[in-house]
């Protein structure tokens, strides 16, 4: 129903040529797929031989723009009259390979690391798979055989422009205020996700809180609808010996993953036995360093409070780095943890956004950077003399405002800490 069935038949352009945008021009031409122009503002020199001389010509006469994940039409107003046409490199994926076993993972949070967790899970057990899209490398980059499974981690901003996407197992894991910046409201922010379930037959599955169920129904959805089983996994949570997958922080993903084990006739035992040997993915919650009572612990994908909040359930005794760039109405709810936090360092440009939401509940340092913060944070310390305290940056924030992404803010806290640990510890 939904296939396009001679993509050599019809004419696109590449709107942005960013790592997908560049996955497409190589899958086209890989395809023999030859009507296709390039457009990338700042890009001038990449494909020059493939550049629209015309825009505005151009995008009247393709019959599809491939648009860039992180142009959002908000933004970008001239593209609106266009919508229709607008699809992503996940698209083109199900239009090539409309028979494969596809997982597509969307949420606010946890998605990679669900993502690795399935991986994970299938390769353990000697199911072969592939895993791309929004974590490691483009779908379309991918070397796909038959009977593979297929995992993908989704956007939001990916979801928002697709008309093609139908996984066998669509996740969707959790939904909290972010990048309504680009989305321009929570309303359009929540619908983008539900796009991995609009195509979707009787014989796919459809993984979502019970929240989710009544929208489901009323869109109509013909996915087989299953809650993760929460309580069920509990039970057998202290049976996994691997302290990162039982922390309360993975407990949404780890529900998730035992149901999907579930339907795979994966045991219980075999299931336990597999979690034992995961590693964590980096800058989520990670433990890299201790030194005599402190344990210092990475979690700089936190970009948002909903992403920090488990942290700060999960540990006592914390010291809390916080800041960045905020999302947009974000809010820092401190009531259910705020007496696990001895302290707070605030970090970036923004501080009075968040000086203003925890002053009078915690007590805080405003120290600017990480260097301070982690300093000031280990003479706090000594003197508290406790016996196992944490050193958390969870930012609850983007990283814009002094790093270019996260994973930097995270390799430089990470570095500082092993620095100034074994000088003042």
């Amino acid at each position: 129903m939904y296939q396009i069935p001679k993509l050599k038949e019809l004419s696109f352009l590449v709107y942005g040529l960013g790592l997908s945008g560049v996955s497409v021009i190589k899958f086209f031409k890989k395809n023999n797929i030859k009507k296709f122009k390039i457009w990338d503002d700042k890009k001038k020199n990449l494909f020059k031989n493939y550049r629209t001389k015309n825009l505005s010509k151009t995008l009247n006469k393709v019959d599809y723009i491939i648009l860039a994940p992180g142009i959002s039409l908000i933004k970008n107003k001239n593209l609106n009259k266009y919508k229709k046409k607008i699809i992503t490199d996940i698209d083109l994926f199900y239009l090539k390979n409309s028979k494969s076993k596809t997982i597509v993972v969307t949420g606010t949070n946890g998605k990679s690391t669900t993502c690795k967790l399935m991986e994970h899970l299938l390769k353990k057990n000697k199911i072969k798979c592939s895993i791309g899209g929004n974590i490691g490398n483009p779908v379309l980059d991918l070397k796909i055989k038959k009977n593979d499974y297929v995992i993908i981690e989704a956007s939001s901003f990916q979801l928002s422009h697709s008309q093609f996407i139908c996984p066998h197992y669509a996740f969707f894991l959790n939904l909290t205020n972010d990048h309504l910046d680009w989305h321009g409201s929570m309303n359009n922010y929540f619908h983008s996700k539900l796009k991995i379930f609009s195509l979707q037959n009787r014989s796919h599955y459809a993984l979502a809180n019970r929240k989710f169920k009544k929208i489901f129904k009323k869109k109509k959805f013909l996915g087989k609808f299953i809650e993760p089983e929460y309580k069920n996994f509990k039970k057998i949570k202290n049976k996994i010996n691997n302290s990162y997958l039982t922390s309360e922080i993975n407990d949404e993903n780890m529900s998730f993953i035992y149901t999907f084990a579930k339907l795979l006739k994966i045991n219980k035992n075999t299931f336990i036995k597999t979690m034992e040997s995961f590693k964590g993915l980096s800058h989520r919650f990670e433990i890299f360093f201790k030194r005599k009572n402190v344990i210092f612990i990475n979690d700089s994908k936190a970009t948002s409070f909903s992403a920090t909040h488990p942290a700060l359930l999960s540990l006592k005794n914390i010291y809390w780095i916080l800041g960045g760039k905020p999302k947009k109405s974000d809010k820092i709810k401190l009531s259910k943890c705020k007496k696990n936090i001895i302290k707070c360092y605030l970090i970036g440009n923004s501080i009075n956004f968040f000086k203003n939401q925890i002053e009078k509940k915690i007590v805080f340092s405003i120290t600017k950077n990480l260097k301070n913060s982690i300093v000031q944070a280990l003479k706090d310390v000594k003197l508290k003399n406790k016996k196992r305290n944490y050193i958390l940056l969870s930012p609850a924030a983007a990283s814009f405002d002094q790093f270019s992404n996260f994973e930097k803010r995270g390799e430089t806290f990470k570095k500082l800490c092993k620095t100034y640990g074994r000088k003042l510890i």
